[in-house]
This record gives structure tokens, sequence and C-alpha cells, in this order.
């Protein structure tokens, strides 16, 4: 009796009571899924439906199936060996394999251990090859490029998105298809994945040969952004906390006296009574209506802060908790964030709860015409990461964790839409693979003011990019730790400002130093204010650099509104490693600290404090213009590069976007 099956899109295995299906998902695609007993679950967590074909040939120990450039072979041959499963391109090449049985070793490529009550921690191992190099995973705070050789936690924190897909400089990309707690090691003997907790094995695999082929085919299966509306293509103006609506019309005439465009203006937290109180406090801001309309006259949209946490003396509260609304602790006290009070989140994986949060926003703050909404807090941060204390509506967050970020965006998303309106975007401080598909704009959480964060922000950018999140920004400076009237804070905000202008979206934000404590009007203490953040608050010599390349930030909106586009249209990053757009030139992999700003600007920002040159590598097979004294070079050498605090170095491929000539 034959232990393979085979159906229109898929090829089966069955032993010993496993079942593994790899079915065709996608162009050049396959999914695999596969449980140690019972039937499968075909839902998704995040891959959308697929129309496939596949081309199946079965023998009596090995089995293949094939999907336009990509191949797959279960073989059940060998002493000791379960089947083993190896993926080819379309030149017949192994692009990955499971391990093998190791005869005496009786290794397990699949391994599924039983916990108490159904489910399992599973352990998914395949050969490594040491001349590999992967990008994407999402966002996490280091500053490596190429992430063979490390250890990566599946899980979200403040500061840190798991998006567990990757791109090989071998030609392929690989997405583990659960949303549980886990880890990957990508290591020199083996790479392995596991996951805390989970009811079967289930990932995806693409192949291309190029980046972009492959990032096209992964976003075509997880979903594409929408079109960037015209006001996420300029500047954003934001820091801890314009904290009453004097504040904020002081701020933004100000910005329109001075004739310098804002297209967003951020209200940050606890401009609420308490958390999860959805409005504003009425006496800070006693006309919120009246604010955003002069606003508006300005050309600025306004966007309110919104936290997922609900404190047990919110207006909500009682509500939310009778009506199974909430994050559910297994154990102890029921208080899953501690500051300003007891909070516990809302269950953003509940459609119901969804719904209620959505209204409550749209009540409180759609009356006053506000349409863009900063979704903080979205992990969500636990006080203690405790991930086994905490059930979702979905499931355990062991076993469902990763996906809250996606949805606590769709619930605002999916709202927004309800309402007619369709120029979304709503800044998300993490995400899932999907996030995308509902106007998420990533930042990259409460990161600190050194130069080190500044360069682990590049590759955290770079790597968000490949991971299906085009739209991503920075606090440009820094979150924690600035001081306004440090010189070294001022000279490491101007790079971090340049940097900004070439990202997908350009917003400056922060926590400034010194503070000023801050008291309710009936003398509660309430959440500081940090000091002045807008781009006269550092002196006139700083003022005229921002406002320099405020202005650069306009003279491309053109290019940006294209670069969206592309986007939306095929997936493709908005900042890119340099091998994205030059993938045959091997140099391209390792650089870390320049980028290409969509396919035409090379970007070398200067990395290290009070530096003013760096060396910037020009790949073969373009001609490259210096933006700031119009000189130009063949690709294929490194050029050492003059950069003043005023400037950074911009290259021109093959004399696009000219009009940046002389302007940097």
């Amino acid at each position: 009796m034959s232990v393979f099956t085979k159906g229109p899109e898929y090829l089966e295995y069955h032993h010993a009571g496993e079942t593994l299906r790899i079915m065709s998902w996608g162009e050049n695609s396959f999914r695999v899924v596969s449980v140690p007993n019972g039937p499968l679950d075909l839902k998704s967590s995040a891959l959308l439906p697929q129309a496939s074909t596949a081309t199946i040939e079965i023998q009596e120990d090995v089995a293949t199936i094939t999907n336009g450039n990509i191949s797959a072979t279960i073989d059940t041959r060998g002493w000791n060996s379960a089947a083993v499963v190896t993926f080819y391109n379309d030149k017949k090449e192994p692009i990955l394999r499971e391990i093998n049985g190791g005869g005496a070793l009786v290794r397990k490529a699949r391994f599924f251990k039983a916990h108490i009550g159904g489910d399992f921690r599973l352990k998914a191992t395949f050969e490594a090859n040491p001349n590999e190099k992967i990008y994407g995973m999402g966002q996490y705070q280091q500053d490596l490029l190429d992430l063979k050789g490390c250890n990566i936690e599946l899980a979200h924190r403040n500061s840190q998105a798991s998006i567990p897909f990757y791109v090989s400089n071998l030609g392929y990309g690989f997405f583990w298809h659960n949303p549980a707690i886990g880890s990957v090691s990508f290591g020199n003997n083996t790479t392995e994945w596991r996951a805390d907790s989970t009811k079967q094995l289930d990932y995806w695999l693409t192949v291309g040969d190029t980046p972009a082929k492959i990032e096209e085919q992964y976003s075509a299966v997880t979903g594409r952004t929408p079109m960037m509306p015209e006001y996420g293509l300029g500047f954003w103006q934001c820091k801890l906390r314009y904290h009453n609506q004097a504040q904020v019309l002081e701020i933004a005439r100000e910005y329109h006296r001075r004739n310098i465009p804002v297209d967003v203006f951020v209200i940050d937290y606890y401009h609420w009574p308490r958390c999860g109180d959805f409005r504003f406090d009425e006496a800070s801001f006693p006309d919120p209506k009246a604010m955003v309309d002069e606003l508006r006259s300005y050309g600025m949209e306004v966007m309110v802060s919104i936290w997922p946490q609900i404190d047990w003396r919110s207006e909500n509260f009682q509500d939310m908790h009778q009506k199974g609304l909430l994050v559910q602790t297994d154990r102890g006290l029921n208080v899953q964030m501690s500051f300003h009070g007891n909070n516990v989140f809302y269950d953003a994986t509940n459609p119901e709860a969804r719904k209620y949060v959505w209204e409550k926003c749209h009540e409180h703050y759609g009356k006053h015409g506000i349409k863009l909404f900063w979704l903080d807090e979205a992990e969500p941060e636990f006080s203690t990461y405790d991930f086994d204390n905490y059930r979702y509506y979905e499931g355990s967050v062991l076993q469902q964790g990763n996906i809250y970020p996606r949805e606590y965006a769709r619930g605002f998303y999916e709202g927004q839409q309800s309402n007619g309106q369709s120029d979304i975007v709503n800044l998300v401080r993490c995400a899932w693979a999907g996030s995308q598909q509902y106007g998420t704009l990533v930042w990259s959480g409460d990161i600190h003011s050194t130069y080190q964060d500044f360069r682990n922000q590049i590759v955290a950018g770079l790597h968000m990019g490949l991971s299906g999140i085009p739209w991503w920004t920075t606090d440009i400076g820094g979150f924690h730790g600035g001081n306004i009237y440090d010189k070294d804070f001022q000279n490491l905000l101007i790079r971090w400002f340049q940097f900004g202008t070439f990202c997908p979206v350009m917003r400056i934000h922060g926590s400034r130093m010194p503070h000023e404590e801050l008291f309710k009007a009936d003398g509660e203490p309430t959440e500081w204010t940090g000091a002045p953040n807008e781009v006269w608050s550092y002196g006139e010599e700083n003022y005229q650099i921002m406002k320099k390349f405020i202005a650069i930030r306009e003279d491309m909106r053109d290019y940006t509104r294209q670069l969206m586009k592309e986007a939306h249209k095929v997936g493709a990053p908005v900042i890119r490693p340099m091998f994205y757009e030059f993938p045959e030139e091997k140099e391209a992999w390792d650089l870390d600290t320049q980028y290409m700003y969509g396919p035409d600007i090379l970007v070398a920002p200067i990395v290290e404090a009070y530096a003013t040159e760096r060396h910037v590598f020009l790949p073969k097979g373009a001609v490259w213009t210096d933006a700031q004294t119009g000189q130009v070079f063949e690709g294929g050498q490194w050029q050492k590069v003059i950069a003043s605090i005023d400037t950074i170095p911009i290259f021109l491929r093959d004399g696009k976007q000219p009009y940046l000539i002389g302007k940097i």
C-alpha cells in the first residue's frame, strides 16, 4: 500500500499516524503542513487563498511535486529515516532540505512533543548551508544585516516585531506560518524552528531569481499595502507629549507662520482621562473639533494616540470585562501592565472587542474630524512577558500571541473602511505577517538616543521591508535619553533627521529632556511632558539644516509617491538593501549602513558621532552622480565622501532624480 496520495494541487504522505501535505500555494511556491495524528487543519493564520495547480509524480519510495520553478521530493528511503523533504529550484539545485534520521541518532526533522491537553511543542530542523545569507524576520534591535548564525526569539516586545519570513541569497524565501511564541536558530550545522505550543507544522516556501521576485510572490500570498495617501509623503511632527489644545495650536501656528509644511501633527498618549476611555480629557482639550479644523486649514492632518490598555478605573472597564472583551490572565492578579494604574489589555483577536473599541474611537474622535490613529502598545507590552500566563479569544498567547498587532490594526482599518474612508494610515508599534494590508505604518518603538541605536534602525528598516512591511519609520533622534541642550545629542539628531528624510515616512518624535511634571485639573499626577521637539528647538544652525531636509522631502514627493505605488502593486520595499537592486554584486549583500531609497537613490547616512566622511560602495551596472557635488563615478568601486553636518552622502543612479543635485 502506497504511503503517498495526491490531489489536484497537493501531494500527501502518511506514516504511523502522521499526515504531511505539500500544496501548491501561489506562484512558484508551496505550503507545507504536517500533523502527528488526526486531520489537517487548513485554515490560515496569514496566507491568503491561492488558485494553484501542480504536477505530481509518485514512485514506490519517492514522490515529487512541482509548481512552476519550485519542486519538492518526499523521500522515504534510508535507514531509520522517516520521510525527508527536499526543495529544488528550476535548475534542480537543492535549496532547502530537512535533516535525515541520522542512522543510529534517530533524529526527526518534524518533532512533536506533546503537552498535556493535546497541543505540542514543535521543532522543525533543516540542513544548513554555511555559505547562506539570511535577511528579514521582522525588527530586532541589532545592527546585523546577515542573520546567519543568529538566535532569534519569535515573540513581540516593545521595539521588537517578529515576522518570521526571510529571504535567502540562495534564491528562495521561507515563511514560518505559525503565530506561536517560539524561536529560530540559523546555525551553521542546522536551521531549527521552534514553537512553544502549536497543533501542527505549517510553513510556506517560494523560489525566485531575484529578491524582488521573491518579495512579489510573498506579498501576493500575505497581502499588499494600500496606496499611501498624500499626507504620508511629507513631514510629521510629534513629541512626548502635547498635553493640551493650546499647546497644539501654538506649535501648529508657528509651523504655519514659518511656512514649513507639516503633513501630520500627532497628539500622543494621556490626552484621555483614563486608559480605556478612548476620548479627550475635556479639561485639556475643550474644543477638539475647532483644533482639528484649524490644523487642517494649515494642511495638517491630526493623528491621535490609542492605547489598548483598559485601566481598572476606566469608564469602559466593567462593561468590557463583563462582555469578555479583555485578555484573560490565567493565574495571579489580573494586572497585565502597571502604568499610571492597573491595566488589562483589550483582546484584539476577538471581533466583538475590535468592534467595541472602534465604535468608541469613532464616536469620540470621528465626530471631531479625526481619521488617523496611532495604535501604540501593539505587541502588547505586558509588564512582564510571561506569555504562558495570558489567553486570547483565538487561544493561548503561547499558541496565538504574535497575531495581536495585526488584529489590532485590522479592527481600526475595517472600521475606517466601513465609514467610507479610503485614505487610511495607522501608526502601529508592532506587526506580524499580513499587517501591511491593513494600512499599517510600523515604527521601531521606544529606542534610545545613541548612535548604536541609530545604526540598529537602519538595519531594522531594511529587514522590515524584506519582511513584507513597506511602510516603516523611526522616532527621529530616538525616543529615550536625548537632552535638547546637549551638543552630542544635537549632532545625533541631525544625522538621524537626514536618514529620516529618506525613510518611507519622515517623523520626528521623542521623550526629550529635561522633562516637566504635569497634573490633571484635580491635582492628580499624570504623565510628564518632554522638552520642546520642534525643528526650531535646537538652535538656529540646526534649524536651518532640518528646514533644508524638510524641503528636500517635499522635492521628492513625486518620486516617493511612485515608490508607494510600487509597494502597493508588487510589494516592493520603499527602502531596500543594496542587494535588492544589485543581486549580482557580491559586495552588496554585506552593506549594512547604506541602502537604496527606491531604485534610483543611494543613501549612506553618517553613523558615527561627529564624523564628516565615510566610504560608500557604488555597485557595478550603473553610473553614479554625487548629489552634493554633481561629480559622476563609474560603478564597481568604493568612494570616500566628505559630508559636513549639513549634508548626507547621496548618489543618484544613472543620473535619475537630477533635481536633487546641489540641494543635498
